[in-house]
């Protein structure tokens, strides 16, 4: 089933079509780190495993490119903490970091 996932570079998203109907997971890319932000299961496609088929395909994908991944969707957090190997590729921020300086009143 994994063989009929494409990368749709266009759409910066990745896709698994059956029966005329896509599901997808939908990223960013910023340099060398993929935010993950939506995975999309049409209701006709549920219950088949393919959203953590499409998760674990793009995970495989990131670690093959060196690519830290972000889990903004929350399938894909779920996914990495059910299923223990993809944690290295988590993108860690510290909880005190910010993007910008410091502003004091």
């Amino acid at each position: 089933m994994g063989e009929n996932i494409r990368h749709n570079e266009a759409a910066s998203r990745f896709e698994y079509e059956s029966e005329g109907t896509v599901a997808y997971i939908e990223y960013d890319l910023f340099e060398k780190v993929m935010d993950l932000t939506h995975t999309i299961v049409p209701k006709s496609l549920e219950g088949r495993g393919i959203g953590g088929m499409l998760v674990k395909h793009v995970l495989e994908y990131a670690r093959e490119l060196g690519y830290k991944v972000k889990p903004t969707c929350w399938f894909v957090d779920k996914f990495i903490k059910k299923f223990p190997g993809y944690e290295d590729l988590v993108l860690v921020v510290p909880e005190d970091s910010h993007n910008g300086p410091v502003c004091e009143i």
